[in-house]
């Protein structure tokens, strides 16, 4: 056996692999940032070509810069943006359209009839999710009434789709020579497609979308040996795939029903491991697989998505160009004691948990001449706060579990700032631990898992340790005053379009 095990971890900006050893430390990581593809507003496409060079990319890098070769891995596993949805040819192996990205917008209008003809929680009791343009189930609907020829390949059989997972996995285990078309429960989940108590694709919605079972991939667990990798990791197994969110909450840990994380990227998401019991939402909130390891039960959790956090950042730095880089906007945020009264709601593609508000756009609000590019900056790393703590309040509301601390991660947990306001804000402690590539580090964790690199999930908990905590310090009038102003805010976001 090897003495590692990799992990990919399809990004929704970048690609990367890093490689963990047995207590879950990093020895070595690469990363490749890809296109984002904007043809019109709302729209957000990926070039999966591109993505698989890279990820190819990361894979020799990541090797070479610690001197690795393949036979030093136990296995490699797959962490993925979820939702973002491709369809590509069975035969020659190339993407039939642009990959369709998690935040595109395009499916509103028919998310919106949908929703008109049942309600927007019609498929709710089957799929744990509302309708909404998130899923990728709607976005395979319409590429295959939109690309032209698409539906005739699909019904004879010529059409593959797919979720990252999906599109890496099986160009990684040979792609036209043999490559697997698999997806796991986490992903699979996430299509609005899986009735997720039976752990199966549903004809009725199937129908109901106009989507021929033959594009479909075969579901399998999150953690078992699916095929042996070609290429640079030639007869490494391929043996563990998670949904991005669901991979950080094996990274974090959370093993345990009540147990919780936040993961700030591009997006939040915060998950609740709810147990082997799909717990149905009253609150906006997604329930979602969290986990299967093997022939075990499925373990499900509720989840909260925000869509836009970090992205946030990279719009100040990229739109405006009010910062450099993204690190740059803590000290601009610290250069003012407090956010002026202004306040940023990122409803860039509509909100998402706990509101499902597609109508709403972004808004500022509270400008006055006495602010500045500090507090404009202190109220874009406030909104992820706020954000999360709505979605939160919405968990304690639909489990009855009070939370009394938050894992947090991703790349804004490295933002000190943004952490101790995130306390201050929800009244409990935020807990950053001591490898926040927490994403990654579940994939490789279902991938040792299935090869008994790691025994059992008990190794996975010792293997957690604290970074640092951060501790509530806030005066409970100045966050009552902060909250009822952002609620102010949200409000004035709604009804933008339409």
């Amino acid at each position: 056996m090897g003495r590692y095990v990799g992990a990919i971890d399809q990004g929704t900006t970048s690609s990367r692999f890093i490689i963990f050893d047995r207590e879950g430390r990093i020895v070595s990581v690469a990363q490749k940032e890809h296109a984002q593809i904007y043809p019109r507003p709302g729209w957000v496409e990926h070039d999966a070509a591109e993505i698989w060079r890279n990820t190819q990319a990361v894979i020799d890098e990541a090797l070479a810069k610690a001197k690795l070769a393949a036979s030093d891995l136990s296995a490699v596993g797959i962490a993925n943006q979820r939702e973002t949805t491709l369809v590509w040819d069975r035969r020659s192996g190339e993407p039939l359209h642009n990959a369709l990205v998690w935040q595109d917008t395009r499916v509103d209008q028919m998310a919106n009839r949908l929703a008109e003809e049942g309600g927007k929680d019609r498929l709710r009791a089957k799929t744990g999710l509302p309708l909404a343009s998130y899923f990728s189930g709607l976005k395979l609907a319409w590429l295959l009434e939109n690309v032209p020829g698409l539906r005739r390949k699909a019904e004879a059989g010529e059409v593959l789709f797919g979720t990252m997972d999906s599109w890496v996995l099986w160009n990684l285990t040979g792609g036209v020579d043999g490559g697997r078309h698999i997806t796991d429960v986490t992903n699979a989940s996430r299509t609005q497609l899986l009735d997720i108590e039976r752990l199966a694709w549903d004809d009725d919605i199937l129908a109901l979308f106009g989507i021929p079972k033959a594009v479909l991939p075969t579901v399998v667990s999150s953690s078992e040996i699916y095929g042996e990798a070609r290429g640079t990791l030639a007869g490494v197994p391929v043996a563990g795939i998670l949904g991005d969110q669901q991979a950080a909450l094996v990274g974090q840990a959370c093993f345990q029903p009540g147990e919780a994380k936040n993961t700030y990227g591009t997006g939040a998401f915060t998950l609740m491991n709810t147990g082997e019991h799909p717990f149905a939402s009253q609150c906006g909130l997604l329930t979602t697989v969290a986990y299967k390891f093997g022939d075990a039960k499925a373990v499900y959790a509720l989840e909260g998505a925000i869509a836009i956090t970090g992205a946030l950042v990279q719009w100040l730095r990229d739109n405006l160009g009010l910062i450099g880089t993204s690190a740059e906007i803590e000290p601009l945020a610290r250069s003012v004691e407090n956010n002026g009264d202004v306040y940023f709601v990122p409803a860039f593609s509509g909100l998402y948990a706990p509101h499902w508000r597609e109508d709403a756009r972004g808004v500022v609000c509270g400008l006055t001449r006495f602010a500045n590019k500090g507090h404009i900056a202190r109220a874009v790393l406030e909104a992820s706060a706020y954000q999360t703590r709505d979605v939160l309040e919405a968990m304690e509301k639909d489990s009855k579990i009070a939370i009394r601390e938050l894992r947090a991660d991703g790349g804004m947990a490295a933002n000190e700032l943004l952490m101790q306001f995130q306390s201050d804000i929800l009244g409990v402690p935020v807990v950053r631990p001591k490898v926040t590539e927490t994403t990654a580090l579940g994939a490789a964790y279902a991938a040792g898992l299935a090869v008994g690199y790691w025994a059992s999930t008990e190794d996975l908990i010792r293997n957690w340790g604290v970074d640092k905590r951060w501790h509530p310090g806030m005066a409970e009038g100045t966050r009552d005053h902060l909250l009822a102003s952002w609620n102010k805010a949200l409000e004035r976001s709604l009804g933008w379009v339409g």
